[in-house]
């Protein structure tokens, strides 16, 4: 990047802290009974979802609004990534029904913007794409909402990308989550250009589809690795950015290096609009999924 894009001043960095939750990272929890509706519907159609596997911060507050991002292709991901507590492990057979599940869940919620994301299945020949396929097609048919997807990287086989693009969702998210230096100890098997490229692949086959990404902070990144990071997306014209603190689901993640101060969460965002993302989310408890309906609204 050019001194040009960096007009907007950032606060000085923090020392690391992770002995202890600063305060704004602490909330209270909503009240009401809306929390129990969304997690026994959620059982009652054995629906899984990314906000209690990845043990997401906001998942009480998203539940009592009676919406959730659905987790689909089963709970079991085939990569070993250091910052994720959704479990490792042989997953199991796909469940032919798990579209209508989804679509059932969707309507009975009265969603009119649904994301769908899955675990990594690098054992299926498509990755899931078809899966993927499937679920955007029976959402809309039986809800007419919005549909956003939170794909993983399909190995970069473009025809399992495109399978998902055939079913037009209107927003196609994939997370780049951290900086290149970051990746083999956060992200495993996964390979940075690869996301880059498949989010240019999104854009060159369907301009017309909103591409997302984000990513976590508080791994060790530099300001410049971050700012070189968001430069890249948007080379990769992507139009969406999410950024969030980092939080270490437990003691055998990777531990966070440093907790970003909002001042600074707001500085970022501001300068991530200066270099031509349509909408930015940037907060200590921003996730991919988090207000999506408001940010598609917005953009």
């Amino acid at each position: 990047m050019n001194n040009g894009q960096r007009m907007v001043s950032l606060p000085l960095m923090e020392a690391a802290s992770t002995r202890r939750l600063p305060d704004w990272l602490k909330r209270p929890l909503p009240r009401g009974n809306e929390n129990f509706y969304t997690q026994n519907l959620l059982h009652e159609l054995r629906l899984e979802t990314v906000c209690d596997n990845a043990r997401c911060p906001n998942r009480a507050e998203c539940y009592s609004r009676r919406t959730a991002t659905f987790m689909i292709l089963g709970n079991q991901c085939t990569r070993p990534c250091g910052f994720c507590s959704v479990p490792r492990g042989d997953p199991e057979p796909l469940e032919d029904d798990e579209p209508q599940r989804v679509a059932e869940a969707a309507l009975r919620l009265g969603l009119k913007h649904v994301v769908i994301t899955s675990v990594t299945r690098d054992d299926l020949p498509d990755g899931g794409a078809d899966h993927f396929h499937r679920c955007i097609l029976a959402v809309r048919q039986r809800t007419g909402a919005v549909v956003e997807v939170l794909t993983p990287d399909f190995l970069g086989d473009t025809a399992a990308i495109d399978c998902v693009l055939d079913a037009r969702p209107e927003v196609f998210n994939h997370n780049m989550e951290t900086v290149p230096r970051l990746y083999r100890k956060v992200r495993g098997r996964a390979d940075y250009q690869r996301s880059l490229d498949l989010l240019s692949r999104v854009k060159q086959r369907a301009p017309h589809i909103l591409t997302k990404s984000g990513l976590m902070l508080g791994l060790g990144e530099s300001i410049g690795e971050l700012l070189d990071a968001l430069a890249d997306l948007r080379a990769a014209r992507c139009d969406l950015l999410t950024l969030g603190q980092y939080l270490a689901p437990t003691l055998k993640h990777i531990p966070v290096a440093r907790y970003v101060p909002p001042a600074e969460f707001d500085a970022l965002g501001k300068l991530a609009r200066t270099l031509g993302f349509q909408q930015v989310a940037s907060g200590p408890f921003v996730r991919s999924s988090y207000h999506a309906a408001e940010m598609m609204d917005d953009a």
